[in-house]
């Protein structure tokens, strides 16, 4: 049986640090065809909290998607330097995060990261804002 492997580009936005923040991911087949859109306000974080949250929210969608092989995009580069082991996890609030997307991660056959300029990740990013927008619409009247 062939393994299906899916592109998974993920972002993670606040305004203000901490401030409304939201997730933004879109999941791609082999092919580049886009299956999946997700976005989600996730209340008042940090950038880096919600930059963890996209990705706990883009394992969990391959997962659902039944992926044997991802290969995650983003822009953060301190979260792709901390999932390859080249930086420490020191807040304590990113750590249970961080443990959360590594046990997840156990799920795949194989999984890759790339580290990839935000120019690339503007779908993600879009998606991330709109979540924020979405999240911080309150009607009076």
């Amino acid at each position: 049986m062939k393994s299906k492997k899916l592109f998974l580009y993920i972002d993670g936005a606040s305004r203000g640090n901490p401030g409304p923040a939201g997730v933004g991911v879109v999941i791609l087949d082999e092919k580049k065809n886009r299956l999946k859109d997700f976005y989600k306000y996730i209340g008042e974080t940090t950038n880096n909290v919600a930059e963890y949250n996209a990705l706990i929210y883009a394992l969990q969608e391959a997962l659902i998607l039944k992926a044997d092989e991802i290969v995650l995009n983003m822009d953060s580069q301190l979260i792709a330097k901390q999932l390859e082991g080249e930086y420490r996890v020191k807040s304590e609030e990113i750590r249970s995060l961080f443990d959360k997307a590594l046990h997840m991660l156990q799920g795949f056959k194989h999984f890759e990261i790339r580290h990839i300029d935000r120019s690339q990740n503007k779908e993600a990013d879009k998606l991330a804002n709109k979540a924020i927008n979405l999240g911080n619409f309150r009607q009076t009247g």
